[in-house]
């Protein structure tokens, strides 16, 4: 039957403490241009309207009395959508051909030096504009000439505007890098002197992480799929970023951060999550998602045959990260826990690895979990918990060697033909290890292929709909035996 050997130190993990070399834009007034055990519950619906974690004004005009047009755009995709607060793709503002006008009325006049645009098909394409304001709508002034969004954000992006006086703003559509269409999903305005700070964007990077081995999942689903959307290898190295759930730190991070209710990466799965998923095919779509092949990796216990079809064999991963916010509310199974790293199989999971701070504590717990294919006498894969650092029990007492919010840590899992070896580091203390024979998991069987995930995988459907999951990771770095990280 399967065994668990005994926890060892070990210190051949350091703490990974470079940065991840992702830059920072700098922004600011004037001289404008645009930047840019579980239980099954019931998932509630998601709520309708969303705010941008990335706030670069802290005092933003809230109050914006209406929206208009020139007339021209259909009533389904009305002005009133780009200022209902709803970042849903079909909650938006569209109108087809240049110089289409949405026109902001701020109730009185205000300082005005920067919006935050959410365009519609923002990662897809690249929105042309001009802004205007006034006081009065008679005379108006230019403040922003012929800027272009970034084309490769599909949350909120920043655009500096010139500094002036005004109750209206008025965005003009010059179509887009496909078509005449101009589509605002969501604008908000801000004053000149909010507009200074950091609105960063998650770029690639020479050290840290490799994007182009990574696909993204984010809880929103713009291409209308009723699940939520897969942001490619090839966007991610791109350049993609978004404002809500994937963005880079102002310590050289990059932050992933899931609601608790949002759209979901398939109907079978009750939780939401912002996650990386493996791929190394490096965006090769002739090679399948699925399967034995180069996409995917095996144990080093697999069949010749397995091995030579396979992308890899046996798998590293290290991870440097520091989680920033969990759940305070829910159900009790529920609170404050998020898994931060997983090995997935076809349709099982050999590891997944946790993080669990409850309120009452000041420190969190990291524990895994191993799903064997081994059925119990019910029909039900065999589950065995590991505790690493702490207790995964709903009542557990504050952990005396914890992990705190927004502490860094790193963590190694290894597989070694059917040993999984897990190790827990941080700076000036001793490693925490635990190693696991899956020799009679059966995941060495023909047919069976593995891929690492890393992120925030939300395991909380019952809290405060407020509340979020979050965590910013530094370094990751996987790696397999025949595997080679280079185009």
């Amino acid at each position: 039957m399967l065994s668990q050997k005994a926890l060892t130190n070990q210190s051949y993990l350091s703490v990974f403490t470079s940065s991840l070399l992702v830059p920072l834009l700098l922004t600011g007034c004037g001289g404008g241009g645009s930047s840019g055990s579980t239980s099954p519950v019931t998932t509630p619906t998601p709520p309708a309207v969303e705010t941008p974690v990335t706030e670069v004004c802290a005092n933003k005009i809230h109050t914006i009395v209406s929206a208009t047009d020139d007339g021209s755009s259909a009533t389904e995709f009305s002005p009133a959508n780009a200022i209902d607060g709803n970042t849903a793709s079909i909650s938006r503002w569209s109108s087809d051909g240049v110089d289409k006008a949405l026109t902001l009325d701020l109730g009185t006049t205000e300082t005005v030096g920067a919006l935050t645009i959410k365009w519609f098909e923002g990662a897809e394409r690249v929105a042309s504009f001009s802004v205007e304001t006034s006081i009065d709508q008679n005379t108006w002034v230019t403040v922003l000439t012929q800027a272009e969004s970034k084309g490769n954000q599909s949350g909120f992006e920043l655009v500096n505007v010139d500094s002036s006086q005004a109750r209206y703003v008025r965005i003009i559509g010059l179509g887009n890098s496909e078509n005449t269409n101009n589509g605002i999903v969501e604008v908000q305005v801000h004053h000149c002197e909010d507009a200074t700070g950091l609105f960063t964007d998650v770029l690639p990077n020479e050290v840290g992480i490799e994007l182009v081995d990574w696909y993204l999942s984010v809880p929103t689903d713009e291409d209308d799929s009723g699940t939520s959307d897969s942001i490619s290898e090839t966007e991610l190295a791109g350049g993609y970023s978004n404002s809500e759930y994937f963005y880079a730190s102002g310590d050289n991070g990059i932050v992933m951060r899931s609601p608790s209710y949002g759209f979901k990466t398939s109907t079978n799965t009750n939780y939401v999550r912002v996650e990386l998923r493996e791929m190394l095919r490096r965006g090769d779509r002739a090679i399948s998602t699925q399967g034995v092949n180069k996409n995917n990796w095996v144990f080093g216990s697999a069949s010749a045959v397995g091995q030579a079809d396979a992308g890899g064999i046996d798998g590293d991963l290290r991870v440097t990260l520091a989680v920033n916010d969990v759940t305070t509310t829910g159900e009790n199974y529920q609170i404050g826990r998020l898994v931060i790293g997983q090995i997935h199989a076809n349709d099982d999971e050999p590891i997944r690895l946790y993080y669990r701070k409850l309120p009452g504590n000041e420190l969190g717990s990291v524990y895994f979990a191993h799903e064997s294919r081994v059925e119990d006498s019910e029909g039900d894969n065999i589950e065995t918990y590991v505790e690493l650092i702490g207790s995964r029990s709903n009542s557990a007492s504050n952990p005396v060697d914890g992990i705190a919010l927004n502490e860094k840590f790193s963590y190694h899992i290894n597989v070694n033909v059917n040993l999984l070896t897990v190790t827990i580091s941080r700076e000036g203390k001793a490693d925490v290890s635990a190693h696991y024979d899956m020799s009679e998991s059966k995941y060495d069987e023909d047919g069976q292929y593995h891929y690492f995930k890393v992120g925030v995988y939300h395991l909380n459907n019952s809290s405060d709909p407020d509340e979020f999951a979050q965590a910013t990771f530094y370094e990751i770095k996987n790696s397999h035996t025949g595997y080679v990280q280079s185009e």
